[in-house]
C-alpha cells in the first residue's frame, strides 16, 4: 500500500481523532501533576499516559467506526430491498468493513499515542518549565483545528480556537481532578 493511501480523505477521521483524543486525554490526566511545583512529569509517566490514551482512544474509535460502517451496509441492504438482513455484513464487504475499521483503529491509536506523548515528553524534557508541555499541546490542537478547517472548507480561526478552548478546558479540569 502506498503511503498516500494512508493520508486520504477516508482516513481523515482517524488522523484527526487520534491526536486530538490523545492530547485531550493527556491534558486531563497529566495537567494536575504537571502544574504541581517541584514535581515535573517523568518520561515513564508520559509514556504510560500516552499508552492509556492510545488504548482507550483506539478502542472507542474501533467501536464507533465499525458500527458506522456496518450501519451503512445495513442501510444499503434496506435500499436494495434485499430480503435477507445482515448478509452484506457476512460477505466480502463485511470483511472489508472490518479491515478498514482495524486500519483506522491503528492510525487513531498510533497518532493518539504520539499526540499524548510529544507534549508530555516536552514537559519532561524541560522540568523547570513543565507547563510548556500543556502550552505545546494546546498549540498543536490549534494547528489541528486549522488543518481540519482547510480540508472541510471551514473557518480556520474558529476551528483552531474551538480545539484550543477544549484543550484549555480539559487542562483546567485535569488540574482540578489531579488524577496522577
Amino acid at each position: 500500500m502506498r503511503l498516500s493511501a494512508f493520508f486520504n480523505r477516508e482516513r481523515l477521521f482517524a488522523w484527526v481523532i487520534g491526536p486530538v483524543d490523545g492530547i485531550l486525554t493527556a491534558l486531563t490526566l497529566a495537567a494536575g501533576h504537571i502544574m504541581k511545583p517541584h514535581q515535573p512529569i517523568e518520561q515513564v509517566l508520559a509514556a504510560r499516559i500516552a499508552g492509556a490514551a492510545a488504548l482507550s482512544g483506539g478502542f472507542v474509535f474501533f467501536v464507533a467506526e465499525y458500527a458506522r460502517l456496518r450501519g451503512e451496509l445495513s442501510q444499503a441492504e434496506r435500499h436494495l430491498s434485499l430480503a435477507t438482513h445482515g448478509q452484506l455484513a457476512l460477505s466480502a464487504l463485511g470483511r472489508k468493513v472490518l479491515f478498514e475499521s482495524l486500519q483506522g483503529t491503528g492510525i487513531a491509536a498510533l497518532s493518539g499515542f504520539l499526540g499524548a506523548l510529544v507534549p508530555l515528553s516536552l514537559g519532561a524534557a524541560f522540568p523547570d518549565i513543565a507547563w510548556m508541555g500543556i502550552a505545546a499541546a494546546i498549540g498543536v490542537l490549534g494547528l489541528l483545528g486549522a488543518t481540519v478547517a482547510r480540508v472541510v472548507h471551514g473557518a480556520s480561526g474558529a476551528w483552531a480556537v474551538a480545539l484550543m478552548a477544549g484543550g484549555v478546558a480539559l487542562s483546567v479540569a485535569g488540574v482540578w481532578l489531579d488524577i496522577t
